[in-house]
């Protein structure tokens, strides 16, 4: 009779063992997941905070750039003031991130305007400010577009590591939500005139 007690505490100590084992296994399989998705949120924070800094070299540059054209481009007002507007309109804050993100498109496809319409001013093109605020605008959006990638690299990790299972359940109770990428303006899309560029 002891042996056959013996033999069913050995089973239940067994099975206790087994339970415990995979409990704590869901349990840092579980705090696994969760620390991931930290880290990835975080990635997408910092990626966001890179492109921001970026933004903000852009915003300050606009002044200087309105102020170098003013004077050159008396018929283009319309521009001009497109870009001061959407400029304060940054500078004012209280937007959602995506709405911040659509602003800066918009920033990006006047001045790319206000850029090109420049160029029909040949003594404009001559003036050594202006040319050192086009170089150091097309400088910024160079930066600007590498730091979009990474943050859209950034994004996508974290939009996939929400969204597949098992790390959406626990995504969903930490109330995660999608990012949105930051796309390309339409302008960007367009094939590049090579023509253009050789005429510089």
């Amino acid at each position: 009779m002891s042996d056959s007690v013996g033999v069913i505490l050995m089973t239940i100590a067994a099975f206790v063992i087994v339970l415990l084992s995979g409990a704590i296994a869901v349990a840092i399989t579980i705090w696994s997941i969760h620390n991931g998705l930290v880290a990835k949120k975080n990635d997408v924070e910092k990626a966001f905070s890179s492109i921001d800094v970026l933004l903000k070299k852009r915003i300050d540059l606009i002044p200087n750039l309105v102020a170098s054209v003013q004077t050159y481009m008396k018929f283009e007002q319309q521009v001009l003031t497109e870009v001061t507007r959407l400029r304060s309109q940054v500078m004012t804050g209280g937007t959602t991130r995506n709405e911040r993100m659509d602003l800066e498109n918009q920033i990006s496809r006047s001045l790319n305007n206000l850029l090109v319409t420049a160029e029909n001013y040949p003594e404009l093109k001559s003036n050594g400010q202006f040319v050192q605020l086009q170089a150091a605008i097309y400088e910024t959006e160079e930066q600007i577009s590498a730091a979009r990638r990474f943050y859209n690299s950034a994004v996508t990790e974290y939009n996939n590591a929400i969204e597949m299972f098992p790390s959406s359940l626990i995504a969903s109770s930490m109330n995660y939500q999608p990012r949105r990428l930051f796309v390309a303006t339409e302008q960007e899309r367009r094939n590049v005139d090579v023509n253009e560029l050789f005429n510089r």
